[in-house]
């Protein structure tokens, strides 16, 4: 075919051409063989990153930085996972994606809810008797508001595998991808574990969990897993799968036999993964996966079962895209925790799990992620390949008591056992790193970062408590000891300010909150001279400041959601925090107490005092890099423009 027009002209439409050809993708660095292979570390400090690898115990991270370049990398306000790794998804501040916080406050009824994401019943039944039967689909909703990075890059014909990525439930219609944090259990929690012993237990609810007591009658201890609700069934019931426990006190054994299965454990040992599968109606079931951890047999009978996940080869919801993909890597590799927190902080803390049994577990989800990224490395062609991994932020929660002498739960003789957990769990990050880039070709740039730093959490703070006592929040109740949980003995035609999460604080604004009293027009005044009197908070016990700076809502977030923030965002110093009790709007008598839980660091205070790291093969030419950065670094990587709205810059060379 004749080309029509001058020459000048066709050298024009092929330049503009090739313009668009970059902006779907191609160019140098987007060329078909091009690679970019994202590390995500949850919580890896940049202080403690920087002086090991000073002192050559990170040789791979250094190994890295000497090809490329290290970086602190700024955390979002508040520094808190799925705000941080929201931000880093989309390219956007909060304002933008709409997360806050872990938790979301309604301001119609002032309860909590999860602000991750959501599941709900099907909107239409068919109902024959007592049996309901769905006509239409459960809503599942991902709250986190913007496109990711990696959408855009498939929307632009880039391949994209996305493993494990928090707030990616369900997962995007991307590439391939494996949801992380924000996956429910199959009763629709964050991860609710079960406990079974003939020890006299007081209560059968606690945080996190549920404690079943049972009876040895002689050497079989008989029990039931309690499921989800029936969704067929109107009562709403909740099924129950019975099992039997036959222990050998003097062998320190026992045998779970469930639906055929049959598993020995001796004490202090987990169990591989077993199925359970919950009758729904006569040939409808729905199968899910669990773990026993037997604690022990004498003096007191004591099993621990994992959260019920979804069983990937039969998920009862989404946990990857295609939905196949997940039954492939089961397949390939074997079951895996889809339950998006997987490491059971709670069952620690409460002393279900011992330490021990933690850093088992912990060993469990990291071997089984690094396996799925092994799977992947081995078929990485072109493309993006981004794998998080979680080990690095709850074994510093829970092992911070023992690095840390100063720590309320600090324990001398078990820190020398313990007190190197941290420091080896960098240390094993950075061997599968070496590993990584042994076998990587010169045509892939690698980054490697984390969300946020960490920081001793010695003492909690309850803030409500604090508003009491500068007159902003008032209790309804007699008994003027303690708020209860929810706000339930609030008083609210007197309250003008409430806090609620890890670091939000509200006002009680008329208009906004079903029963505000503060009118909007003095919403502002009324915030600025609580942010002030809050920079002055200082600790009873020695004078120490607990506050290092308090955020205007105005002044760090924009966007269509920003309406939806906390008014102020409480930045704690060092060591301290807000305390559980706030989170779930509760005000304990003292100001503030000492935090003697295993959970004893942590990282949801001032953002400048936690940042996290930034390593890359490609020089990294930007000062300060932050989060907000990542999404546009790397879509330029493949020469691929950013949405509307998504923010940041390139920050490698």
């Amino acid at each position: 075919m004749k080309h029509r027009g001058s020459p000048r002209a066709f050298a024009l439409a092929l330049l503009l051409a090739l313009c668009a050809a970059c902006g779907r993708g191609g160019g140098p660095a987007g060329g078909a063989g091009h690679k970019v292979l994202v590390l995500g570390f949850d919580g890896m400090d940049a202080a403690r990153t920087r002086s090991m690898m000073e002192r050559g115990e990170l040789p791979n991270f250094a190994r890295l930085a000497h090809r490329g370049g290290f970086a602190a990398l700024g955390t979002t306000v508040p520094p808190q996972s799925p705000v941080a790794w929201a931000t880093f998804s989309t390219g956007r501040n909060p304002g933008g994606h709409d997360i806050f916080d872990f938790l979301s406050r309604d301001p119609r009824t002032y309860l909590p809810a999860l602000s991750m994401a959501d599941v709900e019943e099907p909107k239409r039944f068919l109902r024959l008797g007592s049996i309901r039967i769905p006509l239409s689909a459960p809503e599942i909703r991902n709250f986190r508001r913007g496109e990711s990075f990696w959408k855009v890059l498939s929307d632009a014909g880039v391949p994209v595998t996305v493993l494990r990525v928090p707030v990616n439930f369900p997962p995007d219609r991307a590439g391939r991808g494996l949801s992380g944090m924000g996956t429910p259990d199959m009763l629709g929690t964050l991860g609710t574990f079960s406990f079974y012993t003939d020890k006299p237990v007081e209560k059968t609810e606690e945080t996190g969990g549920r404690v079943q007591e049972v009876r040895l009658e002689g050497e079989t201890v008989r029990a039931e897993i309690q499921g989800p609700e029936n969704p067929y069934r109107e009562a709403g019931e909740a099924l129950r799968v019975p099992f039997t426990v036959h222990v050998d006190r003097a062998s320190g054994v026992a045998e779970i036999r469930l639906q055929g299965q049959d598993r020995l454990l001796r004490v202090g040992q987990w169990s591989p993964w077993m199925r359970v599968r919950f009758d729904l109606l006569p040939l409808v079931h729905s199968t899910g996966i669990v773990r026993f951890y037997l604690k022990g047999v004498d003096p007191h009978f004591e099993l621990y079962m994992s959260p019920i996940n979804i069983d990937p080869e039969d998920p009862a919801l989404p946990v990857s895209y295609p939905e196949d993909y997940a039954r492939e890597l089961a397949e390939r590799l074997g079951l895996f925790y889809t339950q998006g927190m997987a490491e059971d902080t709670w069952a620690l803390n409460q002393g279900r799990l011992d330490d021990a049994a933690f850093l088992q577990q912990a060993e469990i989800v990291f071997e089984e992620a690094r396996k799925s990224l092994e799977y992947e490395l081995a078929r990485f062609r072109r493309g993006l390949l981004l794998c998080y991994f979680s080990s690095t932020d709850p074994l510093q929660h829970m092992f911070y008591r023992y690095d840390d002498p100063d720590s309320p739960a600090y324990d001398a003789g078990r820190a020398e056992r313990y007190g190197k957990v941290i420091q080896e769990t960098y240390r094993r990050m950075d061997a599968l790193l070496g590993q990584i880039l042994d076998r990587l070709d010169g045509d892939t740039t690698v980054i490697v970062l984390s969300d946020h730093g960490f920081a001793p959490f010695r003492r909690a703070v309850h803030l409500n408590r604090w508003l009491i006592r500068q007159g902003y929040m008032h209790l309804a109740g007699s008994d003027l000891d303690e708020g209860k949980e929810f706000f339930a003995n609030v008083d609210w035609s007197r309250t003008r300010a409430y806090a609620m999460g890890l670091n939000g604080l509200y006002i009680n604004r008329r208009g906004r909150e079903a029963r505000g009293t503060v009118p909007p027009e003095e919403a502002g005044a009324l915030a600025a001279e609580i942010a002030a009197r809050l920079k002055g908070l200082v600790d009873p016990r020695d004078g120490t400041p607990a506050v290092s700076k308090v955020y205007r809502a105005e002044e760090v977030y924009h966007g269509p959601y920003a309406d939806h923030a906390p008014d102020l965002i409480v930045g704690y110093a060092r060591g301290y925090r807000g305390s559980w009790q706030t989170a779930l709007g509760a005000a304990p008598a003292p100001l503030m107490e000492d935090n003697r839980k295993a959970w004893s660091g942590d990282h949801c205070i001032d953002p400048v005092l936690v940042p996290g790291v930034l390593l890359s093969n490609r020089r990294i030419t930007a000062r300060s890099p932050g989060l907000i950065d990542m999404a546009k670094t790397v879509l330029d990587e493949f020469h691929v423009r950013p949405l509307p709205g998504m923010e940041g810059r390139d920050v490698l060379e």
